[in-house]
């Protein structure tokens, strides 16, 4: 399997959260992680900022935003310019998986952490 530099739009410093699960697994399975999230933070040597930077060369965004507020991201998202999103569960959104498509940028609807656990990333 090869690394795919991954995005994780909603990430958290709180263990209990799956965007932290995420991130740890990421990791471990070897793949570059950018993080954006409501505070600046560190999970492990992966630091989570709350600035829209532009990561280039990003894969994979997989999302943990609740799609009420999602709408800020909308753009970013599009201007990153992923080969995919990843909406795990809760987080589907019509109106962005539109945008999406009209910029042919894949997306599924899925579990980052089942995707990673059956090697299916």
């Amino acid at each position: 399997m090869s690394s795919k530099k991954t995005l994780v739009l909603g990430a958290s410093t709180n263990p209990e959260r799956y965007s932290y699960r995420a991130i740890l697994s990421l990791l471990s399975h070897g793949h570059e992680v950018c993080a954006v999230g409501l505070r600046n933070g560190y999970i492990g040597e992966c630091e989570i900022v709350k600035e829209q930077l532009l990561f280039g060369d990003v894969d994979t965004i997989t999302v943990y935003v609740n799609p009420d507020n999602q709408e800020v991201y909308y753009n970013y998202i599009l201007e990153i310019n992923p080969k995919r999103v990843i909406f795990n569960p809760g987080t589907e959104n019509p109106e962005l998986e539109k945008m999406l498509s009209d910029k042919n940028i894949s997306f599924e609807h899925s579990c980052t952490l089942v995707l990673l656990a059956s090697n299916q990333y």
